[in-house]
C-alpha cells in the first residue's frame, strides 16, 4: 500500500480544446500555478484490489509498462514486474476542498492516483513522464505533479509522448504571491 499528496491548480493561460480527445492533447501550451498542497490538496492511497473505468485503465496501463520489482522484506513478499499485470488495486481518494466546483479536483485526483501508483510499483520515471501518464486521465493532472508555477507543452507527436508538463519556477520563486480561494458554495457546478 501507498499513499501520494498532490495540490490542485490554476491555470493562468488556458488550453483551448484537445487536439485528441482520447489521449487528451491539447492545441495549445498552458501554464498553471500549483496551489498550496497545505490547504487544496489530494491524498489518495492505492492497495490491491480490482478497477475499471477507461481514463482509470489507461492511466494503470502506462505506469504497469514502467513497473519494476518490488520487494518487501519486512512481510517476505517480493513482486516482479510481471506480477503487476495481474495486480488488482483498491484506491482511496480524497480532497481537503469541494470537488466539482471549479477548483480542479480531477486533476490532483489523477496526478495523486499516477504519482501513488508509480510509488507502489516501484516505477523510475521522473515527473515529467510520469505527468504524461496523468495527463490521460485529466489533461491538467499533468500539471498537479510539480509545484509553483508549471508548462504544460501540448506537444507535436500524434501519440501524445511530448505532451508533458515541465516546472517553469518553484513555489519560493514569487514568495510574497498569494492566492485567495473563496468557496460561496460546496454545490457541483453545472455540466
Amino acid at each position: 500500500m501507498k499513499t501520494a499528496q498532490t495540490p490542485t491548480n490554476i491555470a493562468v493561460i488556458k488550453y483551448w480544446g484537445k487536439r485528441n480527445e482520447t489521449l487528451i492533447l491539447p492545441v495549445n501550451d498552458s501554464i498553471s500555478v500549483t496551489l498550496d498542497p497545505a490547504h487544496l490538496c489530494t491524498t489518495t492511497t492505492v492497495a490491491e484490489i480490482s478497477l475499471s473505468g477507461g481514463r482509470y485503465q489507461n492511466c494503470l496501463r502506462e505506469i504497469r509498462k514502467r513497473a519494476r520489482e518490488v520487494e518487501d522484506k519486512e512481510k517476505g513478499i517480493k513482486t516482479e514486474k510481471k506480477d503487476w499485470e495481474k495486480l488488482h488495486l483498491h484506491i482511496a481518494s480524497c480532497n481537503n476542498f469541494p470537488t466539482a466546483v471549479g477548483l480542479a479536483s480531477s486533476a490532483a485526483g489523477f496526478a495523486c492516483l499516477v504519482f501513488a501508483l508509480a510509488k507502489l510499483m516501484n516505477v523510475e520515471e521522473d515527473d515529467s513522464q510520469l505527468s504524461a501518464i496523468a495527463r490521460q486521465g485529466s489533461g491538467s493532472a499533468c500539471r498537479s505533479l510539480f509545484g509553483g508555477f508549471v508548462k504544460w507543452i501540448m506537444g507535436k507527436e500524434e501519440d501524445g509522448s511530448d505532451s508533458l508538463a515541465v516546472q517553469l519556477v518553484d513555489e519560493k520563486h514569487w514568495d510574497d504571491l498569494f492566492i485567495i480561494i473563496a468557496v460561496v458554495s460546496s454545490r457541483q457546478k453545472e455540466k
